[in-house]
Protein backbone atom coordinates (compact mmCIF):
# COMPACT_ATOMS: atom_id res chain seq x y z
CA UNK A 1 0.00 0.00 0.00
CA UNK A 2 1.40 3.18 -0.96
CA UNK A 3 2.04 5.22 2.49
CA UNK A 4 1.61 8.78 1.41
CA UNK A 5 -1.76 7.94 -0.03
CA UNK A 6 -3.21 6.93 3.45
CA UNK A 7 -5.07 9.83 5.74
CA UNK A 8 -7.28 9.01 8.32
CA UNK A 9 -8.91 5.59 8.66
CA UNK A 10 -12.23 4.87 8.69
CA UNK A 11 -13.47 4.99 12.39
CA UNK A 12 -15.91 1.82 13.67
CA UNK A 13 -19.36 2.94 15.04
CA UNK A 14 -20.46 -0.90 16.65
CA UNK A 15 -19.77 -2.62 19.15
CA UNK A 16 -17.30 -5.55 18.58
CA UNK A 17 -18.84 -8.70 17.32
CA UNK A 18 -17.21 -12.13 17.28
CA UNK A 19 -13.91 -12.28 14.82
CA UNK A 20 -14.98 -8.90 13.40
CA UNK A 21 -11.73 -8.31 14.39
CA UNK A 22 -10.16 -10.41 11.48
CA UNK A 23 -12.20 -8.28 9.06
CA UNK A 24 -11.84 -4.73 10.92
CA UNK A 25 -7.66 -4.37 10.81
CA UNK A 26 -6.17 -1.32 11.18
CA UNK A 27 -4.79 -1.95 7.36
CA UNK A 28 -7.92 -2.60 6.40
CA UNK A 29 -9.51 0.42 7.64
CA UNK A 30 -7.00 2.76 6.36
CA UNK A 31 -7.89 1.12 3.16
CA UNK A 32 -11.45 1.91 3.15
CA UNK A 33 -10.68 5.45 4.62
CA UNK A 34 -8.57 6.43 1.07
CA UNK A 35 -11.24 4.72 -0.93
CA UNK A 36 -13.92 6.84 1.23
CA UNK A 37 -11.86 10.33 1.01
CA UNK A 38 -10.79 9.71 -2.58
CA UNK A 39 -14.17 8.85 -4.05
CA UNK A 40 -17.13 9.74 -1.80
CA UNK A 41 -17.70 13.30 -3.15
CA UNK A 42 -18.18 11.73 -6.54
CA UNK A 43 -20.34 9.32 -5.33
CA UNK A 44 -22.07 12.70 -3.93
CA UNK A 45 -22.18 14.25 -7.26
CA UNK A 46 -23.22 11.18 -9.04
CA UNK A 47 -26.52 11.15 -6.53
CA UNK A 48 -27.15 14.69 -7.44
CA UNK A 49 -26.95 13.84 -10.95
CA UNK A 50 -29.18 10.85 -10.79
CA UNK A 51 -31.84 12.94 -8.82
CA UNK A 52 -31.41 16.00 -11.40
CA UNK A 53 -32.24 13.57 -14.12
CA UNK A 54 -34.95 12.21 -12.63
CA UNK A 55 -36.98 15.39 -12.64
CA UNK A 56 -36.07 16.10 -15.99
CA UNK A 57 -37.50 12.91 -17.26
CA UNK A 58 -40.45 13.70 -15.04
CA UNK A 59 -40.67 16.67 -16.78
CA UNK A 60 -41.33 14.77 -20.15
CA UNK A 61 -37.56 15.06 -21.06
CA UNK A 62 -36.93 12.63 -24.30
CA UNK A 63 -34.84 9.62 -23.18
CA UNK A 64 -32.71 8.51 -25.75
CA UNK A 65 -29.14 6.93 -26.86
CA UNK A 66 -26.75 10.11 -26.33
CA UNK A 67 -25.51 11.95 -29.04
CA UNK A 68 -22.14 12.70 -26.67
CA UNK A 69 -21.03 9.27 -27.31
CA UNK A 70 -22.27 8.35 -30.49
CA UNK A 71 -18.60 7.70 -31.56
CA UNK A 72 -18.38 5.24 -28.79
CA UNK A 73 -21.24 3.01 -30.38
CA UNK A 74 -19.79 3.53 -33.48
CA UNK A 75 -16.18 3.43 -33.45
CA UNK A 76 -15.65 -0.63 -33.90
CA UNK A 77 -12.19 -1.09 -32.67
CA UNK A 78 -12.30 -1.20 -29.23
CA UNK A 79 -13.48 -4.74 -27.09
CA UNK A 80 -13.51 -5.30 -23.59
CA UNK A 81 -10.55 -7.50 -21.84
CA UNK A 82 -10.89 -11.32 -22.55
CA UNK A 83 -12.49 -13.37 -20.04
CA UNK A 84 -10.44 -13.77 -16.90
CA UNK A 85 -9.66 -17.30 -15.05
CA UNK A 86 -12.54 -18.55 -13.17
CA UNK A 87 -14.78 -16.37 -15.99
CA UNK A 88 -14.62 -18.26 -19.07
CA UNK A 89 -17.49 -20.30 -18.49
CA UNK A 90 -20.67 -18.79 -17.04
CA UNK A 91 -23.67 -20.80 -18.18
CA UNK A 92 -25.18 -21.09 -14.50
CA UNK A 93 -25.08 -18.37 -11.89
CA UNK A 94 -26.12 -19.12 -8.61
CA UNK A 95 -27.13 -16.27 -6.09
CA UNK A 96 -27.16 -15.88 -2.68
CA UNK A 97 -26.13 -13.94 0.44
CA UNK A 98 -23.18 -14.56 1.74
CA UNK A 99 -24.76 -16.49 4.89
CA UNK A 100 -22.52 -19.28 6.21
CA UNK A 101 -24.87 -22.21 5.24
CA UNK A 102 -25.46 -20.57 1.31
CA UNK A 103 -22.15 -19.92 0.92
CA UNK A 104 -21.47 -23.97 1.45
CA UNK A 105 -24.18 -24.76 -0.63
CA UNK A 106 -23.39 -22.09 -3.51
CA UNK A 107 -20.27 -23.52 -3.90
CA UNK A 108 -21.07 -27.15 -3.92
CA UNK A 109 -24.12 -26.18 -6.28
CA UNK A 110 -22.68 -26.86 -9.58
CA UNK A 111 -22.81 -23.73 -10.75
CA UNK A 112 -20.24 -21.93 -12.35
CA UNK A 113 -20.42 -18.77 -10.31
CA UNK A 114 -21.62 -17.65 -7.32
CA UNK A 115 -22.82 -14.05 -6.60
CA UNK A 116 -22.01 -13.42 -3.11
CA UNK A 117 -25.27 -10.68 -2.79
CA UNK A 118 -24.22 -7.82 0.20
CA UNK A 119 -27.37 -6.07 -1.87
CA UNK A 120 -30.77 -7.34 -2.70
CA UNK A 121 -30.34 -10.68 -0.77
CA UNK A 122 -28.76 -9.48 2.68
CA UNK A 123 -30.28 -7.11 5.19
CA UNK A 124 -27.84 -4.90 6.12
CA UNK A 125 -27.11 -5.34 9.83
CA UNK A 126 -23.69 -4.75 11.32
CA UNK A 127 -23.34 -8.85 11.66
CA UNK A 128 -24.76 -9.73 8.20
CA UNK A 129 -21.92 -7.09 6.77
CA UNK A 130 -18.84 -8.35 8.49
CA UNK A 131 -20.40 -11.94 9.02
CA UNK A 132 -20.46 -12.11 5.21
CA UNK A 133 -17.20 -10.67 4.98
CA UNK A 134 -15.73 -13.56 7.78
CA UNK A 135 -17.67 -16.27 5.18
CA UNK A 136 -15.94 -14.76 1.97
CA UNK A 137 -12.68 -15.05 3.59
CA UNK A 138 -13.36 -18.84 5.10
CA UNK A 139 -14.67 -19.78 1.69
CA UNK A 140 -11.49 -19.03 0.11
CA UNK A 141 -9.19 -20.33 2.88
CA UNK A 142 -11.34 -23.72 2.71
CA UNK A 143 -12.51 -23.57 6.28
CA UNK A 144 -16.12 -22.30 5.83
CA UNK A 145 -17.19 -26.43 7.44
CA UNK A 146 -19.40 -26.29 10.19
CA UNK A 147 -21.90 -28.05 11.85
CA UNK A 148 -25.58 -26.12 12.95
CA UNK A 149 -26.57 -26.74 16.81
CA UNK A 150 -28.84 -29.41 15.22
CA UNK A 151 -26.45 -31.83 14.56
CA UNK A 152 -26.21 -30.63 10.53
CA UNK A 153 -23.14 -30.70 8.73
CA UNK A 154 -22.19 -28.55 6.22
CA UNK A 155 -18.89 -29.37 4.00
CA UNK A 156 -17.39 -28.01 0.87
CA UNK A 157 -17.20 -30.91 -1.54
CA UNK A 158 -13.99 -32.25 -2.24
CA UNK A 159 -15.32 -33.75 -5.79
CA UNK A 160 -16.18 -31.21 -7.82
CA UNK A 161 -14.76 -27.74 -8.50
CA UNK A 162 -16.02 -24.77 -6.35
CA UNK A 163 -18.04 -22.18 -8.35
CA UNK A 164 -16.13 -18.27 -8.59
CA UNK A 165 -17.05 -16.28 -6.10
CA UNK A 166 -18.34 -12.65 -7.12
CA UNK A 167 -19.61 -10.48 -5.01
CA UNK A 168 -22.05 -8.08 -5.12
CA UNK A 169 -21.53 -4.95 -2.84
CA UNK A 170 -24.46 -2.22 -2.25
CA UNK A 171 -25.54 0.19 -4.37
CA UNK A 172 -24.43 4.09 -4.77
CA UNK A 173 -27.43 5.29 -3.04
CA UNK A 174 -26.78 3.23 0.63
CA UNK A 175 -24.67 4.74 3.48
CA UNK A 176 -22.86 2.34 6.17
CA UNK A 177 -23.25 4.11 9.40
CA UNK A 178 -21.33 1.71 11.10
CA UNK A 179 -17.72 3.44 10.05
CA UNK A 180 -17.47 6.82 9.29
CA UNK A 181 -14.79 8.98 7.55
CA UNK A 182 -14.41 12.84 8.67
CA UNK A 183 -18.29 12.48 10.42
CA UNK A 184 -19.91 10.95 7.69
CA UNK A 185 -21.24 7.36 7.08
CA UNK A 186 -18.76 5.58 3.98
CA UNK A 187 -20.40 4.88 0.92
CA UNK A 188 -21.92 1.15 1.75
CA UNK A 189 -20.50 0.24 -1.84
CA UNK A 190 -17.12 1.10 -0.62
CA UNK A 191 -17.26 -0.98 2.81
CA UNK A 192 -18.31 -4.27 0.80
CA UNK A 193 -15.83 -3.77 -2.18
CA UNK A 194 -13.38 -2.32 -0.20
CA UNK A 195 -13.32 -5.00 2.71
CA UNK A 196 -13.30 -8.16 0.31
CA UNK A 197 -10.58 -6.68 -1.90
CA UNK A 198 -8.30 -5.66 0.62
CA UNK A 199 -8.84 -9.05 2.40
CA UNK A 200 -8.88 -12.01 -0.05
CA UNK A 201 -8.04 -9.79 -3.75
CA UNK A 202 -4.65 -11.57 -2.96
CA UNK A 203 -5.93 -14.99 -2.07
CA UNK A 204 -8.19 -15.31 -4.89
CA UNK A 205 -4.98 -14.74 -7.51
CA UNK A 206 -3.01 -16.87 -5.57
CA UNK A 207 -6.01 -19.54 -5.55
CA UNK A 208 -5.96 -19.00 -9.78
CA UNK A 209 -9.10 -16.83 -10.05
CA UNK A 210 -9.43 -12.88 -8.84
CA UNK A 211 -11.40 -10.21 -7.60
CA UNK A 212 -14.38 -10.39 -9.08
CA UNK A 213 -17.77 -8.27 -8.64
CA UNK A 214 -21.54 -7.42 -9.83
CA UNK A 215 -21.71 -3.71 -9.67
CA UNK A 216 -26.17 -3.05 -9.11
CA UNK A 217 -28.34 -0.55 -10.18
CA UNK A 218 -25.62 1.87 -12.40
CA UNK A 219 -27.71 4.42 -14.13
CA UNK A 220 -25.49 5.70 -16.43
CA UNK A 221 -21.57 5.85 -17.78
CA UNK A 222 -20.10 8.61 -15.10
CA UNK A 223 -21.07 5.69 -12.34
CA UNK A 224 -19.05 2.93 -14.08
CA UNK A 225 -16.36 5.55 -14.40
CA UNK A 226 -16.09 6.10 -10.85
CA UNK A 227 -16.49 2.10 -10.21
CA UNK A 228 -13.20 1.95 -12.93
CA UNK A 229 -11.07 4.81 -10.99
CA UNK A 230 -11.89 3.22 -7.35
CA UNK A 231 -10.48 -0.05 -9.37
CA UNK A 232 -7.40 1.34 -10.85
CA UNK A 233 -6.27 3.10 -7.14
CA UNK A 234 -7.57 -0.32 -5.12
CA UNK A 235 -5.08 -1.98 -7.40
CA UNK A 236 -2.45 0.29 -7.17
CA UNK A 237 -2.66 0.76 -3.48
CA UNK A 238 -2.34 -2.92 -2.83
CA UNK A 239 0.41 -3.50 -6.07
CA UNK A 240 -2.15 -5.81 -7.72
CA UNK A 241 -1.64 -5.61 -11.79
CA UNK A 242 -3.77 -2.98 -13.18
CA UNK A 243 -6.90 -5.18 -14.75
CA UNK A 244 -7.13 -7.88 -12.51
CA UNK A 245 -10.41 -6.95 -11.51
CA UNK A 246 -13.28 -8.31 -13.62
CA UNK A 247 -17.11 -6.56 -12.76
CA UNK A 248 -20.62 -7.48 -14.62
CA UNK A 249 -22.67 -4.85 -14.54
CA UNK A 250 -26.08 -5.20 -13.57
CA UNK A 251 -28.45 -3.83 -16.30
CA UNK A 252 -31.43 -3.06 -14.14
CA UNK A 253 -32.26 0.66 -14.87
CA UNK A 254 -34.00 1.64 -17.79
CA UNK A 255 -31.69 4.88 -18.39
CA UNK A 256 -28.62 2.83 -18.30
CA UNK A 257 -30.26 0.52 -20.56
CA UNK A 258 -29.70 3.32 -23.43
CA UNK A 259 -25.97 3.14 -22.61
CA UNK A 260 -24.85 -0.05 -22.62
CA UNK A 261 -22.04 0.14 -24.79
CA UNK A 262 -20.58 3.31 -23.05
CA UNK A 263 -20.66 1.14 -19.42
CA UNK A 264 -18.92 -1.53 -20.64
CA UNK A 265 -16.15 0.82 -22.55
CA UNK A 266 -15.76 2.80 -19.32
CA UNK A 267 -15.06 -0.19 -17.53
CA UNK A 268 -13.22 -2.29 -20.79
CA UNK A 269 -10.03 -3.07 -19.00
CA UNK A 270 -12.29 -4.41 -16.24
CA UNK A 271 -15.02 -5.58 -18.23
CA UNK A 272 -16.45 -9.38 -17.68
CA UNK A 273 -20.21 -8.35 -19.10
CA UNK A 274 -23.78 -7.33 -18.71
CA UNK A 275 -26.57 -8.68 -16.48
CA UNK A 276 -30.01 -8.65 -17.29
CA UNK A 277 -31.49 -7.67 -13.81
CA UNK A 278 -35.03 -8.03 -14.72
CA UNK A 279 -36.61 -7.09 -11.46
CA UNK A 280 -34.96 -4.35 -10.87
CA UNK A 281 -35.56 -3.28 -14.32
CA UNK A 282 -39.45 -3.43 -13.83
CA UNK A 283 -39.21 -1.43 -10.56
CA UNK A 284 -37.00 1.21 -12.74
CA UNK A 285 -39.32 1.41 -14.96
CA UNK A 286 -42.13 2.03 -12.96
CA UNK A 287 -40.48 4.93 -10.39
CA UNK A 288 -39.11 6.56 -13.20
CA UNK A 289 -42.25 6.69 -15.64
CA UNK A 290 -45.14 5.87 -12.74
CA UNK A 291 -46.50 9.62 -13.47
CA UNK A 292 -47.53 8.83 -16.90
CA UNK A 293 -50.54 6.44 -17.69
CA UNK A 294 -48.64 5.30 -20.75
CA UNK A 295 -46.22 3.40 -18.61
CA UNK A 296 -48.77 1.42 -16.47
CA UNK A 297 -47.93 -1.63 -16.01
CA UNK A 298 -50.93 -4.60 -14.80
CA UNK A 299 -49.69 -7.39 -12.68
CA UNK A 300 -46.16 -8.14 -12.17
CA UNK A 301 -46.86 -12.08 -13.10
CA UNK A 302 -48.04 -10.76 -16.07
CA UNK A 303 -45.32 -8.98 -17.10
CA UNK A 304 -43.31 -11.90 -18.89
CA UNK A 305 -39.76 -11.49 -20.06
CA UNK A 306 -41.85 -12.22 -23.85
CA UNK A 307 -43.08 -8.52 -23.24
CA UNK A 308 -41.75 -6.76 -26.27
CA UNK A 309 -40.13 -3.64 -24.29
CA UNK A 310 -38.77 -7.21 -22.34
CA UNK A 311 -37.61 -8.54 -25.51
CA UNK A 312 -36.06 -5.33 -26.88
CA UNK A 313 -34.07 -4.89 -23.63
CA UNK A 314 -32.61 -8.50 -23.28
CA UNK A 315 -31.82 -8.76 -27.30
CA UNK A 316 -30.34 -5.28 -26.71
CA UNK A 317 -27.96 -6.64 -23.96
CA UNK A 318 -27.15 -9.80 -26.04
CA UNK A 319 -25.87 -8.05 -29.24
CA UNK A 320 -23.94 -4.94 -27.12
CA UNK A 321 -22.06 -7.55 -25.54
CA UNK A 322 -21.45 -9.80 -28.16
CA UNK A 323 -20.03 -6.66 -30.21
CA UNK A 324 -17.67 -5.95 -27.70
CA UNK A 325 -16.48 -9.61 -26.83
CA UNK A 326 -18.18 -9.18 -23.56
CA UNK A 327 -20.20 -11.99 -21.63
CA UNK A 328 -24.21 -11.65 -21.61
CA UNK A 329 -25.90 -13.06 -18.46
CA UNK A 330 -29.20 -14.12 -18.55
CA UNK A 331 -31.94 -13.12 -15.20
CA UNK A 332 -33.03 -14.68 -12.45
CA UNK A 333 -34.91 -18.19 -12.05
CA UNK A 334 -36.66 -17.70 -8.86
CA UNK A 335 -38.55 -20.41 -8.27
CA UNK A 336 -37.64 -22.61 -5.08
CA UNK A 337 -38.67 -26.85 -4.55
CA UNK A 338 -41.86 -27.29 -3.72
CA UNK A 339 -43.23 -30.74 -1.85
CA UNK A 340 -45.78 -30.75 -3.88
CA UNK A 341 -44.71 -32.92 -7.10
CA UNK A 342 -47.04 -30.96 -9.74
CA UNK A 343 -46.00 -27.88 -8.45
CA UNK A 344 -42.57 -28.79 -8.26
CA UNK A 345 -43.05 -30.20 -12.06
CA UNK A 346 -44.66 -27.05 -13.16
CA UNK A 347 -42.09 -24.73 -11.91
CA UNK A 348 -39.36 -26.43 -13.16
CA UNK A 349 -41.20 -25.98 -16.57
CA UNK A 350 -41.17 -22.41 -16.52
CA UNK A 351 -37.27 -22.42 -15.71
CA UNK A 352 -36.67 -24.53 -18.27
CA UNK A 353 -38.91 -22.38 -21.12
CA UNK A 354 -37.29 -19.15 -19.76
CA UNK A 355 -33.71 -21.34 -19.97
CA UNK A 356 -34.58 -22.00 -23.14
CA UNK A 357 -35.35 -18.84 -24.33
CA UNK A 358 -31.98 -16.96 -23.43
CA UNK A 359 -29.77 -20.07 -24.56
CA UNK A 360 -31.11 -19.34 -28.27
CA UNK A 361 -31.37 -15.90 -27.65
CA UNK A 362 -27.51 -15.92 -27.15
CA UNK A 363 -27.00 -15.74 -23.88
CA UNK A 364 -23.20 -17.00 -22.24
CA UNK A 365 -25.18 -18.05 -18.75
CA UNK A 366 -28.19 -17.25 -16.58
CA UNK A 367 -29.00 -17.05 -12.87
CA UNK A 368 -30.88 -19.58 -10.03
CA UNK A 369 -31.41 -18.71 -6.85
CA UNK A 370 -31.12 -21.91 -5.50
CA UNK A 371 -29.49 -24.99 -6.23
CA UNK A 372 -32.10 -27.21 -7.07
CA UNK A 373 -32.29 -25.48 -9.94
CA UNK A 374 -28.66 -25.78 -11.04
CA UNK A 375 -29.26 -29.03 -13.42
CA UNK A 376 -32.33 -27.89 -15.64
CA UNK A 377 -30.33 -24.37 -16.29
CA UNK A 378 -26.79 -26.13 -16.65
CA UNK A 379 -28.80 -28.90 -19.19
CA UNK A 380 -30.60 -26.03 -21.12
CA UNK A 381 -27.11 -24.30 -21.81
CA UNK A 382 -25.16 -27.35 -22.20
CA UNK A 383 -27.67 -28.48 -25.03
CA UNK A 384 -26.71 -25.02 -26.79
CA UNK A 385 -23.13 -24.75 -25.84
CA UNK A 386 -22.05 -28.13 -26.29
CA UNK A 387 -18.29 -27.87 -25.47
CA UNK A 388 -17.98 -24.43 -26.07
CA UNK A 389 -18.13 -22.47 -22.84
CA UNK A 390 -19.83 -19.20 -24.35
CA UNK A 391 -21.24 -17.74 -27.16
CA UNK A 392 -19.38 -14.45 -27.57
CA UNK A 393 -19.47 -15.62 -31.49
CA UNK A 394 -23.23 -15.30 -31.86
CA UNK A 395 -23.22 -11.56 -32.85
CA UNK A 396 -26.84 -10.86 -33.07
CA UNK A 397 -26.22 -8.42 -35.92
CA UNK A 398 -30.05 -8.80 -36.91
CA UNK A 399 -30.95 -7.15 -33.84
CA UNK A 400 -31.76 -3.14 -33.98
CA UNK A 401 -33.55 -2.16 -31.14
CA UNK A 402 -34.64 1.54 -31.23
CA UNK A 403 -35.90 3.53 -28.12
CA UNK A 404 -39.07 3.32 -28.86
CA UNK A 405 -38.95 -0.48 -28.65
CA UNK A 406 -37.42 -0.24 -25.30
CA UNK A 407 -40.12 1.86 -24.16
CA UNK A 408 -43.15 0.31 -25.45
CA UNK A 409 -45.05 -0.75 -22.10
CA UNK A 410 -48.33 0.24 -22.97
CA UNK A 411 -48.31 -3.29 -25.29
CA UNK A 412 -48.70 -4.75 -22.30
CA UNK A 413 -50.83 -2.54 -20.04
CA UNK A 414 -53.76 -3.26 -18.17
CA UNK A 415 -55.46 -3.02 -14.62
CA UNK A 416 -54.42 -4.50 -12.40
CA UNK A 417 -56.32 -7.72 -10.24
CA UNK A 418 -57.87 -7.73 -6.79
CA UNK A 419 -55.59 -10.19 -6.50
CA UNK A 420 -52.51 -8.75 -8.13
CA UNK A 421 -53.20 -6.00 -5.72
CA UNK A 422 -52.97 -8.31 -2.54
CA UNK A 423 -50.30 -10.44 -3.47
CA UNK A 424 -48.36 -7.30 -3.78
CA UNK A 425 -49.37 -5.95 -0.73
CA UNK A 426 -48.20 -9.22 1.13
CA UNK A 427 -44.82 -10.03 -0.71
CA UNK A 428 -43.73 -6.53 0.37
CA UNK A 429 -45.31 -7.02 3.94
CA UNK A 430 -44.06 -10.54 4.06
CA UNK A 431 -40.41 -9.52 3.00
CA UNK A 432 -40.53 -6.08 4.99
CA UNK A 433 -40.74 -8.24 8.09
CA UNK A 434 -37.81 -10.72 7.28
CA UNK A 435 -35.85 -7.75 6.43
CA UNK A 436 -36.22 -6.25 10.00
CA UNK A 437 -35.35 -9.72 11.30
CA UNK A 438 -32.13 -9.65 9.37
CA UNK A 439 -32.81 -11.84 6.52
CA UNK A 440 -32.62 -10.67 3.13
CA UNK A 441 -33.71 -13.56 1.20
CA UNK A 442 -37.12 -15.19 1.89
CA UNK A 443 -39.17 -17.62 0.05
CA UNK A 444 -42.72 -16.62 -0.61
CA UNK A 445 -45.60 -18.14 -2.30
CA UNK A 446 -42.69 -20.92 -3.98
CA UNK A 447 -40.58 -17.62 -5.31
CA UNK A 448 -37.26 -16.39 -3.67
CA UNK A 449 -37.91 -13.02 -3.05
CA UNK A 450 -35.27 -9.90 -2.14
CA UNK A 451 -35.34 -5.98 -1.94
CA UNK A 452 -35.97 -6.29 -5.46
CA UNK A 453 -39.17 -8.08 -5.47
CA UNK A 454 -40.84 -5.97 -2.42
CA UNK A 455 -40.17 -2.49 -4.60
CA UNK A 456 -41.88 -3.63 -7.65
CA UNK A 457 -44.86 -4.73 -4.99
CA UNK A 458 -44.62 -1.17 -3.16
CA UNK A 459 -44.19 1.00 -6.36
CA UNK A 460 -46.96 -0.81 -8.48
CA UNK A 461 -49.28 -0.40 -5.52
CA UNK A 462 -48.00 3.54 -5.55
CA UNK A 463 -48.65 3.42 -9.49
CA UNK A 464 -51.97 1.86 -9.16
CA UNK A 465 -53.19 4.35 -6.62
CA UNK A 466 -51.75 7.21 -8.33
CA UNK A 467 -53.86 6.75 -11.58
CA UNK A 468 -57.08 5.63 -9.71
CA UNK A 469 -56.76 1.93 -11.11
CA UNK A 470 -57.55 0.77 -7.39
CA UNK A 471 -59.29 3.07 -4.73
CA UNK A 472 -57.26 3.39 -1.51
CA UNK A 473 -60.04 2.44 0.20
CA UNK A 474 -60.20 -1.22 -1.56
CA UNK A 475 -55.78 -1.02 -0.13
CA UNK A 476 -56.40 0.11 3.16
CA UNK A 477 -58.72 -3.18 3.54
CA UNK A 478 -56.37 -5.53 1.98
CA UNK A 479 -53.34 -4.07 3.84
CA UNK A 480 -55.46 -4.54 7.16
CA UNK A 481 -56.43 -8.36 5.93
CA UNK A 482 -52.15 -8.83 5.08
CA UNK A 483 -51.23 -7.90 8.57
CA UNK A 484 -53.80 -9.55 10.72
CA UNK A 485 -52.38 -12.89 8.30
CA UNK A 486 -48.67 -11.40 8.96
CA UNK A 487 -49.05 -11.48 12.65
CA UNK A 488 -50.75 -15.15 12.54
CA UNK A 489 -47.97 -16.15 10.94
CA UNK A 490 -45.30 -14.15 13.14
CA UNK A 491 -47.01 -13.20 16.72
CA UNK A 492 -43.97 -10.95 17.81
CA UNK A 493 -43.95 -9.27 14.43
CA UNK A 494 -43.07 -5.51 15.04
CA UNK A 495 -47.17 -5.04 13.14
CA UNK A 496 -46.45 -0.62 13.94
CA UNK A 497 -43.06 -1.10 12.48
CA UNK A 498 -43.92 -2.55 9.17
CA UNK A 499 -46.97 -0.39 8.70
CA UNK A 500 -45.18 2.22 8.70
CA UNK A 501 -43.13 1.27 6.11
CA UNK A 502 -45.27 0.10 4.08
CA UNK A 503 -47.23 3.59 4.36
CA UNK A 504 -44.47 5.40 3.49
CA UNK A 505 -43.29 3.66 0.41
CA UNK A 506 -46.49 2.52 -1.34
CA UNK A 507 -49.32 5.42 -0.13
CA UNK A 508 -47.57 8.28 0.47
CA UNK A 509 -48.07 11.10 -2.88
CA UNK A 510 -44.55 11.00 -3.33
CA UNK A 511 -42.75 7.84 -2.90
CA UNK A 512 -38.68 7.48 -1.60
CA UNK A 513 -36.71 6.27 -4.72
CA UNK A 514 -35.81 3.12 -2.85
CA UNK A 515 -37.21 2.03 0.49
CA UNK A 516 -33.69 0.52 2.14
CA UNK A 517 -31.96 3.97 2.81
CA UNK A 518 -34.34 5.03 5.06
CA UNK A 519 -35.54 2.19 6.40
CA UNK A 520 -31.77 1.05 7.18
CA UNK A 521 -31.37 4.47 8.80
CA UNK A 522 -34.99 3.79 11.17
CA UNK A 523 -34.81 0.03 11.82
CA UNK A 524 -31.00 -1.34 11.36
CA UNK A 525 -28.45 0.79 12.38
CA UNK A 526 -27.07 0.18 15.86
CA UNK A 527 -24.40 2.67 16.57
CA UNK A 528 -22.08 3.31 19.17
CA UNK A 529 -18.77 4.98 20.37
CA UNK A 530 -17.19 1.71 20.83
CA UNK A 531 -14.28 1.30 18.13
CA UNK A 532 -11.76 -0.71 17.15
Amino acid sequence: MSPQLITRPAHVRAAPGDRHDEILTPAALDFIGTLARTFASGRARLLKERRRRAMRLAEGYPLDFPMVTRRIREDAGWRVAPPAPGLVDRRVEITGPPERRMTVNALNSGAKVWLADFEDATSPTWDNVIGGQINLLDAIERRIDFTTDEGKEYRLATDRTPATIVVRPRGWHLDEEHLEVDGRPVPAALVDFGLYFFHCAQRQIDAGHGPYFYLPKLENREEARLWNDIFVLAQELLSIPRGTIRATVLIETITAAFEMEEILYELREHSAGLNAGRWDYLFSIIKTFGHRTDFLLPDRARVTMTAPFMRAYTELLVRTCHKRGAHAIGGMAAQVPSKDPEANAAALAKVRLDKEREAEDGFDGSWVAHPALVPVCREVFDGVLGSEPHQLGTTREDVEVTPAQLLSVRKVSGPPTTEGVRTNISVALRYFAAWLRGQGAVALDGLMEDAATAEIARVQVWQWLRHRHVDRETVLSLLDEELSALVAEFPFTPLDEIQELFRRNALDTEIPLFFTPDAYTRHLVRTTEQSS
